[in-house]
């Protein structure tokens, strides 16, 4: 069997620790605090900075893993291609891990190298840099940093007052030690979509989940749902994108390649080299194989015949409203009691305002309407209270 070092042990972490103890594989659970989700089911567990090439150099050289799962973007990434070197695999590859990591190699290997339809974007490493990109692409746009998660840092200029908020915001919520934002001109889009795809070893076809609707608050997800409404024509054009621009990544695995549908057609958004937070609906029922176990499996590089839909099927968030560090849950016995409904609490050890900690999962058959099962889900979620 093989050694994991998972490098990141959040909640998405957790899941894909428990599929990889299904079928017998090792995991080691790195993060920089204790207990976190991941740590709390794994085989064993290091706590450092993973922005410290030096640590990760140790850690790396203690475990000798077969694979090096990347989980999070706050992490020395160009370390990856030593390790590649030393006959590590790295998820999906160095090159995809170090390119997605960084908002700016991505987006510039999708809109430069590959010719994909994305928003019109500058990038700034000061507030005067930002207000100069804000003239360039309009208002209203969008800003981020070039390395963040969960919608962390990212804010909507809507007028010129809001540049230096949305500047010092990004900073505050940029992971690594990237002072840069990327500034996106405001796409005006009908939705979202995340299309999970599976890239395979030993020339294997890519393979495409069923689209997964969501929608954001605060830049972070608050309920996805599966199947998304799409057309063909634009179901075609978004995975021959995702084709294009996880070929060009290389490697095995499952990425999380995010679109805009509009009334010109399908935008690219962004990717994450790993399993996608929408993609927790997938823990519904709503496939043959969630998204974890997808991505193990290509990892492994054992063969996925096919992804099938089984269910229409939608997840929404649990989130804090307070700082707490031993926070505790009350409603979970309701949910427990409703039909075709479960959830998953993420036993993150701290909390804080608009913290995700959980997550409700609804289910039900392909013919019933996506609007009435995300409700069902909201519902569900509203129902759990977190406690300080």
């Amino acid at each position: 069997m093989s050694k994991i070092l998972l490098l990141g042990s959040g909640e998405l972490g957790k899941e894909f620790v428990i599929a990889a103890q299904r079928i017998g594989q090792t995991v080691i659970a790195v993060d920089s605090y204790e207990n976190a989700p991941a740590m709390q089911v794994a085989h064993g567990f290091e706590i450092i900075n993973m922005l410290d090439g030096a640590e990760l150099d140790r850690i790396v050289a203690k475990h000798q893993p077969d694979f090096i799962v990347p989980e999070i973007e706050a992490i020395r990434t160009e370390r990856f291609y030593d390790y590649e070197k030393q006959g590590i695999t790295v998820v999906p590859s160095a090159k995809a891990a170090n390119f997605t990591m960084n908002r700016k190699a991505i987006r510039d290997l999708a809109a430069k190298k590959l010719g994909l339809k994305t928003a019109n974007y500058r990038y700034a490493t000061s507030a005067e840099e930002l207000e100069k990109a804000v003239l360039v692409v309009g208002i209203p746009c969008v800003v981020k940093p070039l390395m963040s998660s969960s919608g962390k840092g990212q804010s909507t200029i809507k007028s010129n007052e809001d540049i230096a908020k949305a500047w010092n915001y990004a900073v505050e919520g940029s992971r690594g030690d990237v002072v840069e934002v990327i500034v996106e001109a405001f796409v005006n889009f009908n939705s979202e979509i995340t299309l999970l795809t599976v890239t395979q070893n030993n020339n294997l076809p890519t393979l495409f989940c069923a689209p997964i609707g969501h929608r954001q608050e605060r830049g972070d997800y608050q309920e996805s749902w599966q199947p998304a409404n799409v057309t063909e024509e634009d179901i075609y054009e978004a995975q021959n994108m995702a084709r294009k621009v996880t070929e060009a990544l290389g490697g095995a695995g499952l990425f999380g390649v995010e679109f805009f549908l509009t009334n010109e057609g399908v935008y690219f958004s962004e990717l994450s080299p790993r399993p996608h937070d929408t993609g927790m609906v997938t823990l519904a029922g709503t496939q043959n194989f969630n998204e974890f176990e997808l991505h193990l499996r290509a990892i492994l590089s054992l063969p996925i015949a096919e992804i099938t839909l089984e269910k229409a099927g939608a997840s929404a968030v649990i989130l804090a409203t307070a700082n707490s560090n031993h926070p505790t849950y009350s409603g979970i016995e309701k949910i427990a009691s409703l039909p075709k409904t479960d959830f998953r609490i993420f036993a993150k050890p701290t909390s804080r305002p608009y913290r995700r900690m959980g997550v409700t999962l609804v289910n039900a058959t392909l013919e019933t309407p996506i609007e009435d099962i995300v409700e069902k889900a909201k519902t569900a979620a509203k129902i759990v209270s977190v406690h300080s």
